[in-house]
């Protein structure tokens, strides 16, 4: 397992890989973030609720617990969390 902290502490993960492949678990705290890929993300809101920006897009999206986006890679994408927000990622 990999253990990971971005942004000065405010998005902690556990990164690790199983039969389903590349996954990431963490929580971000309430903040505004860029990410930025370098392969095809699948993300899960597990806890909270996050707005994100998709490449493309000028809108935020509010994403939900129980629900998902996906960002193809080499993309930036923007995330606005009001309250610590649990998520997987899967990676392909």
């Amino acid at each position: 397992m990999n253990v990971n902290e971005y942004f000065d502490g405010n998005v902690k993960s556990i990164g690790f890989t199983n039969s389903e492949g590349r996954v990431t678990s963490g929580v971000m705290a309430a903040g505004n973030y860029e990410f930025g890929t370098s392969e095809h993300e699948l993300m899960k809101v597990v806890s909270g609720t996050m707005e994100v920006k998709l490449p493309g897009s000028d809108a935020f999206k509010a994403i939900s617990a129980g629900q998902q986006f996906e960002v193809e890679a080499n993309k930036t994408f923007q995330v606005r969390v009001g309250e610590p927000t649990a998520y997987l990622c899967f990676y392909s």
